[in-house]
């Protein structure tokens, strides 16, 4: 199981804002346009050959969209609704932290707790914390860093036999010198609430997160024969889907086993903004960055990847286990949320999910107010134009007109049409910089991706329009 829909971690550092006693009031912004979100999704859905996708998406702190498209069994043609439950993967890492800090507000436990209190038998079980644990700083080998399921979890294991065959090693470097993303970890973490309850841990979750918070459509290792669940895909080498073969029992566990939806997911994501079962204190705990011991941030936290680039603060990790990949990410400062599930392990829903979520991120926070055009409406008039070998010079600044050398206009248009119509233009965020608007364009130029950055000043004047593959 891994932390991005793209199999792998990558997470930003960041110094996080302060603990509050209450949840702090979101920023209000415009609602979406569910049109377009609808006719994005399809989009992403025709050009990628995606199975089966479910998207949910919650604005200043209600659920605003929730849709499902495609299939969730191509051989009954069965299709994906609201109600359709997929494997989150390690989406299930911030719920396995979350009842490690329920179980610490009622002292049973304390996420500073060195190993060796729980599992005294594994590898430098001293020197490693719970709290090591769950910001993967522990050193303790990945038992799952391949993105198949490989020979060994074809067949059923209990989480003490993989503890013992993973976290008896040598470790792989020094605790906390390192993030090294390890779902090792996890399956200790499980096993410590499962000694300090006295519950399974799919019990426990049950019992103390999905019901008090009405979570009816997401459960932890799940019967198969649960209604309405999608059934998961795989293919190798862009072949035709064939239904994935999932990971042996005891694999996934606290690591990346629960099942959900994305109306469900939301609602967790508003329980944690809303400190509904845990308190700011321990929210914080979450959704602040680790440091290491040379001193730099990890940009993750305990189940929470942190990201503070770009239009705001967002808290993201995304799950993928044999046949599903998912994405789920928090807005503090709006209150919003993106939760997208999807029914093949191939589902590249990272596009997707940046196209969407830039459209839930502030925008008139620090980006100067534009007169004439929007951003959206500017950049494809332009881009419209140099494919004609032509550009409406009242629109550009003095340095940029002159930029525009009529031998220029003429190469673009001779490199354009070449590859083909220009397409697909969107705005995939907005920023300031030396007191200007930089919209960041993508667009297709027949069956090339490109991206650019086009600049403009208050009055509207374009500064620079400039771009290249992706």
């Amino acid at each position: 199981m891994t932390s991005t829909s793209s199999h792998r971690a990558i997470v930003i550092a960041l110094l996080t804002i302060a603990a509050t006693t209450a949840p702090a009031p979101a920023q209000q912004v415009a609602p979406i346009d569910t049109a377009q979100i609808d006719s994005i999704i399809r989009r992403h859905i025709a050009d990628k050959k995606i199975i089966g996708v479910s998207v949910g998406i919650m604005q200043n702190g209600k659920r605003v969209f929730a849709r499902g498209y495609g299939v969730a069994d191509v051989a009954s043609t069965r299709t994906v609704t609201p109600r359709t439950m997929f494997a989150i993967g390690s989406v299930t890492k911030q719920f396995t932290c979350t009842a490690l800090l329920m179980l610490e507000e009622h002292g049973h436990l304390s996420l500073s707790d060195p190993v060796a209190k729980y599992f005294p038998q594994l590898t430098r079980a001293n020197d490693i914390t719970l709290l090591d644990l769950g910001g993967h700083l522990s050193g303790y080998r990945d038992y799952y860093p391949l993105d198949y399921v490989d020979r060994e979890m074809l067949q059923p294991a209990s989480a003490d036999t993989i503890i013992m065959r993973y976290a008896t090693r040598p470790l792989d470097f020094e605790p906390r010198s390192r993030y090294s993303y390890s779902n090792t970890g996890f399956l200790i973490l499980g096993r410590v609430v499962e000694k300090v309850s006295g519950e399974p841990f799919g019990s426990f979750l049950s019992a103390h997160v999905f019901t008090p918070l009405h979570l009816m459509r997401t459960a932890y290792e799940p019967s198969p024969h649960t209604e309405d669940m999608a059934m998961g895909y795989t293919s190798f080498a862009l072949s035709p889907p064939v239904p994935a073969e999932p990971e042996a029992a005891g694999w996934a566990g606290a690591a990346g086993a629960i099942w959900s939806t994305p109306t469900d997911l939301l609602a967790w994501d508003l329980s944690l903004l809303d400190h509904t079962l845990i308190t700011p204190q321990s929210y914080q705990t979450l959704v602040t960055p680790q440091r290491l011991s040379d001193g730099r941030t990890s940009g993750y936290g305990c189940g929470e990847a942190i990201n503070d680039r770009g239009a705001a603060l967002t808290f993201t990790h995304g799950g993928a286990v044999s046949g599903y990949v998912a994405q789920n990410t928090i807005i503090p400062a709006t209150r919003s949320a993106l939760a997208i599930l999807s029914n093949s392990d191939f589902s590249p829903i990272g596009g997707l999910n940046q196209e969407l979520l830039a459209k839930l991120l502030p925008t008139g926070v620090d980006v100067p107010v534009v007169k004439g055009l929007n951003a959206f409406d500017a950049a494809a008039k332009f881009l419209s134009d140099l494919e004609k070998g032509k550009v409406d010079r009242s629109t550009l600044s003095p340095d940029f007109d002159a930029y525009l050398t009529p031998a220029r206009l003429a190469d673009a248009k001779k490199s354009l049409n070449a590859l083909g119509r220009i397409a697909n233009v969107r705005i995939a965020g907005l920023r300031e910089r030396g007191g200007l608007e930089v919209a960041i364009v993508r667009f297709t130029v027949g069956t090339t991706e490109a991206q650019g950055l086009m600049y403009r000043d208050p009055d509207g004047k374009i500064e620079e329009f400039l771009f290249s593959r992706i």
